[in-house]
């Protein structure tokens, strides 16, 4: 199991569209092979940055998820964000 963090600033002024667009996501990405879990979090002092936690079976799954995603909706949402997203994969940590 991999985690991929993901990190989103939104466009001035477009926190709550950016917020409501990830939680749109959450039927395409759930139903994903290798989607385990998805979660959008808002830091409660800066409601311009959101994040994503999502948990899969592998990168491979969620990069196979990303690319699929139909890309006239993700390029109708690019006016929400104020730059690319940042993110990465990361593994368990074990003793």
């Amino acid at each position: 199991m991999i985690v991929r963090i993901g990190e989103f600033q939104a466009a001035p002024g477009q926190a709550e569209a950016l917020k409501a667009f990830l939680l749109s996501l959450s039927d395409y990405i759930c139903n994903s092979p290798g989607c385990l879990s998805y979660e959008v979090l808002c830091p409660v002092d800066e409601a311009d940055r959101l994040m994503v936690i999502e948990r899969w079976e592998s990168a491979e799954q969620h990069r196979a998820s990303v690319q699929a995603y139909p890309s006239d909706k993700m390029q109708a949402a690019m006016s929400l964000f104020a730059a690319p997203p940042t993110g990465g994969y990361y593994s368990l940590a074990q003793a």
